[in-house]
């Protein structure tokens, strides 16, 4: 199982992404078909497509970690997200950073923010393939660097935070 993080962006069109990659018969895929067949209200997962009929590989549920709250942002986050993920699935594919000789094998879970206020349908889906190709590159990364993170965990931030006050840091 291989986990990973991306944000890019900034404002109410940000992308915030967080991705588990992991065997079709192993927990991810249980976690996958589970997750599939339990949609809850404002959150209805779905299989990402490149296109109508053609679903993402390897197979790709997209989980929205925001309520859709309208039209604009249904929009938003069924159109432009989807295809800021479809994206980043193929740019890793060809790039490598996701073997292409394993997709057979393998199923990916996307949980994808996209802020309800969200306004530009370009940046929607720049900052979605961005984020998914930074997710996805941690992920597939052997280990975590333990000294960087105790770097940053001193003074944590991100894209909703810029960081503690003076006095606390």
């Amino acid at each position: 199982m291989q986990i990973g993080e991306g944000f890019a962006g900034a404002g109410v069109n940000s992308a915030h992404i967080n991705v588990v990659l992991g065997h079709r018969d192993g927990p991810v895929g249980a976690a996958w078909v589970t997750a599939l067949a339990t949609p809850s209200a404002g959150h209805g997962r779905f299989v990402a497509v490149a296109r109508p009929g053609v679903a993402v590989v390897p197979p790709t549920l997209f989980v929205n970690k925001a309520a859709v709250s309208g039209g604009r942002h249904g929009d938003l986050t069924w159109g432009a997200a989807q295809a800021g993920i479809a994206k980043a699935l193929g740019q890793a594919l060809s790039s490598r950073i996701i073997d292409p000789s394993a997709i057979d094998d393998l199923v990916l879970i996307a949980a994808v923010w996209v802020n309800p206020e969200a306004d530009d349908e370009q940046l929607v889906y720049e900052n979605n393939v961005q984020a998914t190709l930074d997710a996805l590159g941690r992920a597939t990364v052997e280990h975590a660097d333990v000294d960087e993170f105790l770097a940053a965990s001193a003074s944590p931030s991100n894209g909703f935070f810029s960081g503690p006050r003076r006095e606390e840091r």
